[in-house]
């Protein structure tokens, strides 16, 4: 599926294919959350990073986040570069170097229709927001931590691969 994409003031669009579009997975830990989810989680979608094209890439910041594991004495940066309009701050996609065939734009950067999903997973439930309600519903998934099925693999066993 073709998909477009833009930051809240226009200063930025994109675009890349993407065979695992719906967006099902909520992500609710603390970087997910503060960095692009108002309702207490982010949804990141699968696309072909090969495909991606921009617009305005000089509006575009890279965050690193900062991340400590319990028991380390120093935070580390994460090797994922979270892709930013610098003009209006609206998340745009995340990138990986672990997996430089893939780019997962987030799914509220996304002007195309989006399909709906037949179920959601909810992930890293072990560290969301004590205010935050996960609305789960009965054929939804739930993990405190990562799940070990990819997005791919989500989008293969419920047979919607685009």
């Amino acid at each position: 599926m073709h998909l477009e994409g833009s930051c809240h003031c226009g200063e930025v669009t994109f675009s890349l294919d993407s065979a695992h579009p719906y967006p099902y997975q909520r992500c609710y830990c603390s970087i997910c959350r503060k960095t692009q989810g108002g309702g207490g989680y982010a949804i990141n979608l699968g696309g072909d990073a090969t495909t991606l094209k921009v617009r305005g890439r000089k509006n575009i910041s890279i965050y690193h986040a900062k991340m400590k594991a319990d028991g380390d004495k120093r935070a580390h940066r994460s090797s994922a570069e979270r892709h930013f309009c610098a003009l209006c701050g609206s998340g745009l996609w995340l990138f990986s170097p672990e997996w430089p065939e893939l780019i997962h734009p987030f799914a509220s950067a996304i002007d195309t229709p989006l399909p709906v999903p037949p179920e959601h997973t909810h992930l890293m439930l072990g560290s969301k927001a004590p205010w935050v309600e996960v609305e789960a519903k009965p054929k939804d998934q739930q993990f405190d931590e990562y799940p070990e099925e990819s997005i791919a693999q989500w989008h293969e066993r419920l047979g919607v691969t685009r």
